[in-house]
């Protein structure tokens, strides 16, 4: 049987973890009561009770909290009014009779005083929250409703202006108001096709994100003091409202254009109307973005609600626990008057989450599924997909294949000698990146599912930070199945293509073999259908679109994570590069895999492919910087900037290996070095706090070995120092330099996958920290005071 102490951690919010009932705690004050116990067992002539304790025991009896008549037991909870609603009433317990003279029982109630008015101060502020996020989503619903009816209204005839548009099918809306001519234009101005990404908050920043683009943009009124950095202001049913809806295509990167086109162009549609006064536009893409987005807003919010229920009844449980293990302990009858305090305490009668889920039932039931609740509850409460045996069985399946098929690839290699120095050069130079390629990604793929069942260990919510949905994210079987399978037909691809080469044939019958198998794994990462995993492929090839644009797209986590991963796939990236250019430009027919390596342009593209990693995520700091004005991501960008310095100082000492260059390498990479562990360790780790309670650590840690702390801190500057090779030279005996290239690659992505784990427990920490559990999600409309 399980312990409850293993169920209730394992069952409880991560991120509230604070906010909880410390139940070990708890314990250990129980622990301390039975031990006094037992020295007072020993000590039985010592328990009379003294005069001057009969006195103080009988001036207890009145209460400071209140007068009222007082039950012989115990205990007595005294309840105290709060001044404030937002502290809610306090709760002291008052020992009565001889339990008052052990120390241990009056710091085990005073704890648990405390839990229990935290419990209720945090349950009261999220309450609190989570209502001032439901009436404003009712709001936003109330609004979106009023303008799909108008819009249905003007769709069928009335107030429509007619316009011969075979580009945008959508309809257009029309909302005229009664200001005067030019008030209206200056509005139907702001309200053009200028879509922006202005309000979506990121969850796990360590501050607010400031608004990002649009500080020029205002809507003046005739007082010029109506103003709006988000959207566009139109007036419906009476209301002045501003419409903030994000762009979810490349239109996002003209906005800026847009505001520089002449206002004619801008009002040209408008004045084709041929009606008076300003006329506002709001087509059927834009209200269908604004419906996406209050339905997102309700799904986290019943999220919320459920984690807010799930928080009562552990603390409720908890308490129960705990009094019944008293009661065991110190053979008193405490559950009965305590446990009554907190059923009657707010966090357990409050019934204002109960009828809000209700609420948020009903409207997502009527507005979102049509009044199917069995649809609304695929949003509301998705199930997990259960983890199948047949993926444990097809992951041994392809792990003893792959294994079988190495080994029989290592042993023909050997006898070959097909990797000592200055042997089979057309085989190393055409076939072995192909296969170096994939070995390097899947180790990264293989070493990502490591850390995914890491972070399930230490119940770290990495769903939550990297923003995936719940049931249709890989897990780590998944990654691992994808591992093996892949890399099984890779191996087995390069050993038919090693046999068919030791039976006779030449390179030019069998040299298509390597660039038909990149080819299909390109077809299949861009295969359109619904098959191997395509919702999280279309996510990963939306996420390179975003890094390779970086500068003109928003960043989030999952962009500069991903991104990062980049950086250590340099290697990688050149080999695809090469044998890219091996394959279209039909060396593989001549053999002449030289020719790439003569082409200037190619020679360019190289250099321009060993810094494009470093400048991406150097445009992503960039772009943080202009939208959330911290510095701290122009310090991160310089940490990028010296990369791509001491990378071209290695890619200049390559070509000419001179002493001057050798001196630029070192220095260039030593102050990169010192430059990237200082980041590693104190800003993406979180580590090396001075102050920390655990030394030269952080506060707050998910592992309970610290010496695990100091090993990886201690690996990530070894394997931070690999760029060493390029000054020794250093390479293993009678072994291809192309072989030690890989096994440095291999160090560098393993690097990776150690640094991946920390910097989401950083993530994580911080999110426990400020109690961060669901989304903020941006919502479309605000509505704007007369007075503003």
């Amino acid at each position: 049987m399980v312990k409850f102490s293993k169920q209730f951690e394992g069952q409880l919010i991560p991120e509230w973890k604070e906010a909880f009932v410390d139940y070990w705690k708890l314990k250990k004050g129980l622990k301390k009561i039975q031990l006094s116990n037992n020295t007072n067992n020993i000590s039985n002539k010592h328990q009379s009770i003294s005069v001057p304790m009969s006195i103080i025991s009988s001036l207890r009896n009145y209460s400071l909290f209140s007068n009222q008549h007082r039950e012989h037991g115990p205990i007595q909870v005294h309840r105290k009014l709060a001044s404030s609603t937002i502290r809610g009433d306090m709760y002291e317990t008052e020992l009565l009779e001889q339990f008052a003279e052990t120390d241990a029982a009056k710091e085990f109630f005073a704890c648990l005083d405390q839990q229990l008015n935290k419990v209720n101060k945090f349950y009261r502020t999220k309450e609190e929250e989570f209502m001032e996020r439901g009436d404003s989503l009712k709001k936003q619903m109330e609004i979106l409703l009023e303008l799909k009816s108008t819009f249905l209204e003007k769709k069928q005839g009335k107030g429509v202006c007619s316009q011969d548009s075979k580009e945008d099918q959508s309809i257009s809306c029309t909302f005229s108001n009664e200001e005067d001519s030019v008030r209206n234009r200056e509005l139907q101005e702001e309200m053009h096709e200028t879509k922006t990404d202005d309000k979506k908050e990121e969850p796990f920043s360590d501050s607010p994100r400031a608004d990002e683009v649009g500080k020029s943009m205002q809507v003046k009124r005739e007082d010029g003091k109506l103003r709006t950095n988000t959207g566009r202001i139109i007036n419906c049913q009476g209301k002045n409202l501003r419409i903030n809806i994000p762009s979810m295509a490349l239109s996002r990167t003209l906005s800026a254009i847009t505001y520089l086109v002449p206002e004619d162009l801008l009002n040209q549609s408008s004045r084709k109307c041929g009606t008076e006064g300003g006329i506002i536009h709001v087509n059927k893409k834009k209200l269908h973005h604004a419906e996406k987005m209050i339905k997102g807003g309700f799904i986290e919010l019943y999220k919320g609600l459920g984690y807010l229920k799930v928080y009562r009844n552990l603390n409720m449980l908890a308490f129960l626990k705990i009094l019944k293990k008293f009661d065991k302990v110190t053979t008193k009858q405490i559950l009965p008057i305590y446990l009554k305090v907190v059923e009657s305490s707010y966090f357990n009668s409050s019934d204002k989450v109960m009828k809000l889920a209700d609420e948020v039932e009903e409207l997502f039931v009527k507005n979102f599924a049509e009044d199917n609740r069995r649809k609304a509850m695929k949003y509301l409460r998705p199930s997990q997909a259960k983890e199948s045996h047949a993926v444990t069985f097809f992951i041994g399946l392809f792990t003893g294949c792959l294994l079988a098929l190495l080994a029989g690839y290592v042993i023909m290699a050997h006898v070959t000698g097909l990797y000592r120095p200055q042997q089979h050069s057309v085989y190393m130079e055409t076939v072995y990146p192909v296969l170096s390629m994939f070995s390097l990604m899947f180790l990264h793929f293989f070493l990502y599912g490591c850390n995914i069942l890491a972070w399930r260990k230490t119940r770290i919510n990495y769903s939550f930070i990297f923003e995936l949905a719940p049931a249709k994210n890989l897990k780590y079987r998944d990654i691992f199945l994808i591992c093996t399978m892949a890399m099984t037909t890779v191996v087995g691809v390069m050993l038919l293509h090693l046999t068919l080469l030791t039976k006779g044939y030449s390179y030019a019958q069998v040299q298509y073999i390597p660039g038909l198998l990149l080819l299909a794994f390109l077809l299949i990462l861009v295969f359109p259908f619904n098959f191997i995993y395509r919702s999280s492929r279309y996510r990963f090839l939306c996420v390179i679109k975003s890094i390779v644009l970086s500068p003109l797209y928003k960043v989030v986590m999952l962009d500069f994570f991903m991104a990062d991963q980049l950086c250590s796939q340099v290697p990688m990236l050149r080999n695809l590069e090469y044998v890219t250019c091996y394959y279209i430009t039909g060396s593989y027919k001549t053999q002449d895999y030289g020719y790439c390596m003569r082409t200037k342009h190619y020679r360019d593209l190289a250099y321009a492919v060993s810094f494009l990693p470093y400048y991406w995520r150097a445009m992503q700091c960039a772009r943080r910087w202009r939208d959330e004005g911290q510095t701290s991501h122009l310090v991160n960008l310089g940490k990028y900037v010296s990369a791509m310095l001491a990378a071209g100082a290695k890619v200049a000492y390559e070509k000419d290996k001179s002493v001057v260059w050798l001196c630029l390498v070192v220095i260039m990479s030593s102050a990169a070095t010192m430059y990237q562990l200082y980041w590693d360790f104190v800003k993406d780790w979180g580590l090396l706090q001075i102050n920390s309670k655990n030394p030269w650590l952080r506060n707050e840690l998910m592992l309970h070995r610290k010496t695990i702390y100091y090993f990886s801190m201690g690996l990530n500057l070894i394997l931070r120092l690999a760029w060493l090779q390029t000054v020794l030279h250093s390479s293993f005996e009678n072994v291809d330099y192309r072989v030690t290239s890989l096994f440095l690659a291999a160090l560098e992505v393993i690097r990776r996958g150690l640094w991946n784990f920390y910097r989401l427990e950083n993530e994580h920490v911080n999110n426990a920290g400020k109690f961060r559990a669901v989304k903020t999600v941006p919502l479309p409309f605000d509505e704007v005071d007369e007075e503003e």
